[in-house]
Parts: structure tokens; C-alpha cells; sequence
């Protein structure tokens, strides 16, 4: 189409010049309000501004004054020869190609840069793969685009995986497959060999190419595959992730490509500006793929980092290993039910994926500060140590063998002194009063093994305690000996558990250790309320809970979820020595009793128990 000059029909010296260039150019007159593009002659009183995409070259008298518009590109005296006037206009007309060239380049430099931010912020990796295709085939105007990814085989070769395709004109039935990375393909001579393919015609490459065109996709499809432009996605540090592939050029607001003659028709070879343009994306995408892949491994070294550290934790106390992975999965059950839940005082509240995993750590961690409590304390499964209900044993056995000493002795005595009168008599009493003393100690051990059992009711045997530890026994050098010490009855009277009161102080200390652990890491900013989350999971709303006592709002909603997981799973836990395990009835019945002493969250045991939470844990 030729270019066009406008004139102003208001100035004859105007209209005259542009009669001159009439066999060269579109010459029309110009409506000052009528937007329309070109190059403008004016005259002197004429229009001093036009629109963005105009050049105004004034027509004057040669010796009248001026001054003249600024806005004006340039001056030609009126009546000046033909070659003067071609040459301002020509001149104009490249102003404005140099203008139109600018304003694209920066449109696509602002493309570019708003497609980087994009695929910098993207974590989702499908959704990065389409972002990265879609964009390619918007800026370089493609029907139709591929991806391919380098990937490792399971022999450690590399291959090429087929991992996106879209097309405007034809439905594609995408399957995945991976292919030889090798320049058979023209994917695969591109990752390989790192350099641009950009073919007019697919169907006729270059002589002496190494790749060959599959033809399959066209041939079932009624597709044509014409020009293609197959770019390397590869880092700035030179590591090459895979290949774009672009497929049939299209003008500017073509639609799809109904038939393979309108792609003969209309699609267009890729240019250089294509190619930088698909380059320079592909570099981004390179970019962001490694960041995506360097990230998902981080983000797998930390998820082994934490089972790991779960596992070693939980490995110092083998009657609760799994709870910390049971209470993560019971949490973040909790939580998701919560998302889908529409009335209530927490129908607002919705996690995102980045809260529900900070959620789980922190209930993987929530015990992480058990590492600080000694072991012999963490695994006490009863009232007393095996070394200290050991040392009982071995006393009531030494007092049993005073005991025979001193009968013993006493035999003698009575030989000695009386010889054989009534020895027998005397012998058969004093071994009577030895089997009754053994009784009695016997009996006093299986007092004291029975009450040494957590789950036992020391109420139940106040009196024989009592009686054993008041009891004395003298051992065959007249001196007064006991079974028990005054210490080792006040722990066989622990009425709940297995833990004196120093001793649950310092188990209750591990939240403290937790969260000083926990807040030492420096946590990436969607994890920063790990160690917060985690140190409130013995806390109760009414300030019954510890470390801190807080109360309410104190109290994160996480934290409160997470609460009635722990209770839940302890309360469950079929590998506690010290207890029985409870059936999931009675234990949720324990929670409501908790709920109703305001001590748990109703609505988030509500959704706890309406949502059947509990049964994600079943499988126990």
C-alpha cells in the first residue's frame, strides 16, 4: 500500500506541492480531526500540531519571517523543485519508521520484562510450562508451539521429554513421551548443538540437515506445518534445559488456520526480530526453570531434612514413634476441611498452599525440643527407673537373706546354749516366723510392682504402702532396715502417669526447647511462623496449657488445630506403655469434655469431628 500525504486543503502552496508527488505517494487531503497517518503539508497560518503518528513540513514563503510551529518537522519553500520536496518527505517518512520502531521495541521490551516478572514469580510448574509457551507464541505470533525439557533417564542418559504443546486451529490429544536426545529431531539438534533452526518451509529444510520433519501430526490432523522456529532454552550459566519450538507465523489478527491451503496462504517466514524476540524468552524461561528446579530441590532436601530430624527425634522414645507425623497429617486434615467449610466463625479463614505447608512443619517440629529433655526421663515408661525398682528387689533379697542369717544364728544360740532340748520345737518356730517374714516381703514386692504400673490407681493401695514403708525389718546385725525410702514412696503415689512433678516439668520444657530451636533457623518468609505455631500446641484457651499459659487469641489458630491433633493421637496411640489406648468414641468424647471446660476450640473440634478428621489416621 503507498504511503500516504495529506495536504491542507486550506493552503494552496500546500495543495500545490503535494499535486507534485501525487505518481509517488497517496496524496489525500487532511482533516486536522480525522486521525489519519502520514506525512502532512501545510501551509504558513496553517495547523501547528498534528497527531503522534504525523509530520507536519510547513510550505512557506522562502523570504517571509516566521517564526514557524516547533511542532513542525521541517520547511520546504513553496515552489521549491520536485527533488527537495521528496526529500523532506522521505526524510519524514523515515522519522516516523524510526518512531513506529521504537514504540515497538519498547511494546516488546515491555513484554518481555512483564513476562519475566511472570515467570519469576510462578511456582507451579505446569502452569510455568504454559506460561512459557503461551507468551512465546503471543509475542512471535505463532498458530501453533511445543516444548521440550532435558531430562535424565533412568540409565542416567539424558533424553528429551515432550512436556507441552498448544495449537490455535487444530485440537492436539496431548500425550506426554519422551524422546532420544539426538539430531535426528529437529528439538533434540537444537538442545544439543544450542543453536537457532528457523525454516521457511518445515517440509523442506536445508540440504545436508541432520534432522527430519515427523510428518504424522499433519498428515492425520489436516494440518500444515510451514515455517517453525526452534529456539534453545538455555541458562546464563550455559546448562541446557530443553528446546521452544514455534510453528507458522501469522499477520497480525489472523485467527486459526482452517485448512492447509490458508496456511499456504498466510503464514509468513519468522524474521531476525522473531528471533530475538523467541531468544531472548527462551532465555527467561531457561532462567526460570532452573530457579523452578532449584527450588523444588531445596524444597525436597528440606522435606528430607525434617523427616529425618522427626525420625531421629522420635527414635530417643520408640512408644511414640510416628505421632509427629500422625499429628501433620491430622493438622493439615483439619485445616482443609476448614477451607471447605461455609458457615461457622472460621468460614472466611482459607489456607493457602504455602500456609498448609508451613502448617505441616510445624506440626512435624512440634516435638523437635525433646532433643533437650534427658532420655532416661522421655522414655520413662513407669513410676520408677528399672535401676531403682532393681535396687528394691535386690534389698527385699538381702533382707531376706539377713533374715535366714538371723534364723540361722538363732538355731545355734539355742544348740549351743541347750543342746538338743526342744531344738525342734524351737527350730520349726523360728523357720514358721522366717516363711511369714519372706511372705510379708514378697507380698510388699508385688505391691510395689503393681503400683509401679502408670496405669494403676495408687488409691487403691494407700494402706499397704503405707504399711511397707512404715514396716521396718532387722537384718542379722540387729539393725532396722525398710523396703522402701520415704522418695521412693512418694513416686509409687504419682496418681496420674509415671512422672513426678520435676520430672513432667521438664518433659513440659521441650515446647520451650522447641521453640528456641526452631527460632534459631532462618526461615524463608512464607515458613516465619513455624517456631510461633509450634511452641503454643500445649496452650489451652482457658490458660490451663503450658509452657506460657496463654489464653484465647494468644493462642494461634493453628496452634489450636494442632492441639486437638496431639490430644487426639495421644489419647488413640495403641504403643503407649504407661497407658491404655482409648477407642476413637471415648477419645473424642475426652476432647468435647476438654471443649466444654474451655479448654479446646469448639468450632475447630466441630469441623474436627463433622469432617471425620480423625479417620485420616485410621490405618493404625
Amino acid at each position: 500500500m503507498p504511503r500516504r500525504v495529506l495536504f491542507d486543503a486550506g493552503s494552496r502552496a500546500a495543495a500545490s506541492a503535494a499535486a507534485t508527488l501525487a505518481d509517488e505517494y497517496d496524496v489525500q487531503p487532511w482533516a486536522a480531526d480525522g486521525g489519519a497517518e502520514g506525512v502532512v503539508l501545510t501551509g504558513a497560518g496553517g495547523a501547528a500540531a498534528a497527531a503522534e503518528r504525523t509530520r507536519l513540513i510547513g510550505i512557506v514563503d522562502a523570504a517571509a519571517p516566521g517564526p514557524w510551529p516547533a511542532t513542525w518537522y521541517g520547511l520546504v519553500p513553496a515552489g521549491a523543485a520536485r527533488p527537495l520536496l521528496e526529500r523532506a518527505v522521505a526524510n519524514a517518512f523515515a522519522d516516523l519508521d524510526a518512531a513506529a520502531e521504537r514504540a515497538r521495541l519498547e511494546r516488546e521490551l515491555g513484554e518481555l520484562n512483564a513476562i519475566g516478572i511472570q515467570l519469576s514469580a510462578e511456582r507451579n510448574l505446569d502452569v510455568l510450562l504454559e506460561t512459557i509457551l503461551t507468551k512465546a507464541r503471543e509475542i512471535t505470533r505463532s498458530d501453533a508451539g511445543s516444548l521440550y525439557l532435558v531430562e535424565e533417564a533412568p540409565d542416567g542418559a539424558p533424553r528429551l521429554r515432550f512436556a507441552l504443546a498448544q495449537n490455535e486451529s487444530v485440537e492436539i490429544p496431548f500425550r506426554a513421551a519422551t524422546l532420544p536426545l539426538n539430531g535426528q529431531s529437529v528439538a533434540g539438534h537444537v538442545a544439543l548443538t544450542g543453536t537457532i533452526v528457523n525454516l521457511a518451509d518445515a517440509y523442506e529444510p536445508p540440504p545436508g540437515s541432520p534432522f527430519q520433519i515427523n510428518r504424522w501430526f499433519d498428515e492425520h490432523s489436516r494440518y500444515r506445518t510451514k515455517s517453525m522456529l526452534v529456539v534453545p532454552m538455555r541458562t546464563p550459566q550455559g546448562e541446557m534445559l530443553g528446546a521452544l519450538q514455534l510453528i507458522n507465523c501469522k499477520p497480525e489478527g489472523l485467527g486459526p488456520l482452517r485448512s492447509p491451503e490458508e496456511a499456504e496462504q498466510h503464514v509468513r517466514a519468522y524474521g531476525e526480530r522473531h528471533e530475538r524476540l523467541a531468544g531472548s524468552l527462551a532465555s527467561q524461561a531457561a532462567v526460570a526453570l532452573a530457579n523452578r528446579r532449584l527450588y523444588e530441590s531445596i524444597s525436597q532436601l528440606f522435606e528430607g531434612f525434617v523427616k529425618a530430624s522427626v525420625t531421629a527425634i522420635e527414635s530417643r522414645d520408640p512408644t511414640t514413634f510416628g505421632h509427629s507425623f500422625r499429628v501433620a497429617d491430622l493438622t493439615v486434615g483439619l485445616a482443609e476441611a476448614m477451607d471447605r467449610a461455609d458457615s461457622g466463625p472460621y468460614r472466611n479463614v482459607r489456607f493457602a498452599a504455602e500456609e498448609l505447608r508451613e502448617l505441616r512443619y510445624a506440626a512435624l517440629l512440634h516435638d523437635f525440643g525433646k532433643v533437650g529433655v534427658r532420655e532416661h526421663v522421655l522414655v520413662k515408661s513407669k513410676k520408677l527407673y528399672p535401676a531403682d525398682l532393681e535396687r528394691i528387689r535386690q534389698r527385699i533379697e538381702l533382707l531376706m537373706r539377713d533374715l535366714e542369717l538371723g534364723v540361722t544364728r538363732r538355731k545355734l544360740d539355742w544348740a549351743v546354749r541347750r543342746g538338743k532340748d526342744g531344738f525342734a520345737q524351737q527350730a520349726a518356730r523360728l523357720d514358721d516366723e522366717l516363711a511369714a517374714a519372706i511372705a510379708e516381703l514378697d507380698e510388699a514386692l508385688d505391691v510395689i510392682v503393681t503400683v509401679n504400673e502408670p496405669s494403676v490407681r495408687p488409691q487403691d493401695f494407700t494402706a499397704q504402702l503405707l504399711r511397707i514403708t512404715a514396716r521396718g525389718w532387722q537384718d542379722h546385725r540387729g539393725r532396722l532396715r525398710t523396703v522402701l525410702t520415704p522418695e521412693e514412696a512418694s513416686i509409687l503415689a504419682i496418681t496420674k502417669g509415671s512422672l513426678t512433678e520435676a520430672e513432667r516439668r521438664e518433659i513440659q520444657q521441650h515446647v520451650v526447647h522447641t521453640f528456641q530451636f526452631l527460632a534459631q533457623i532462618p526461615w524463608t518468609r512464607e515458613f516465619r511462623r513455624i517456631p510461633e505455631i509450634a511452641r503454643s500446641h500445649h496452650e489451652k484457651l482457658d490458660g490451663s496449657g503450658y509452657p506460657f499459659g496463654f489464653r484465647g487469641e494468644q493462642i494461634p489458630v493453628q496452634s489450636r488445630m494442632m492441639t486437638i491433633a496431639d490430644i487426639y493421637d495421644a489419647l488413640t496411640a495403641t504403643d503407649r506403655p504407661y497407658k491404655k489406648a482409648v477407642r476413637v468414641e471415648e477419645a473424642l468424647d475426652t476432647l468435647r469434655e476438654e471443649q466444654r471446660a474451655g479448654a479446646l476450640d469448639g468450632s475447630l473440634l466441630d469441623l474436627f469431628i463433622d469432617a471425620r478428621v480423625f479417620e485420616r489416621t485410621d490405618w493404625r
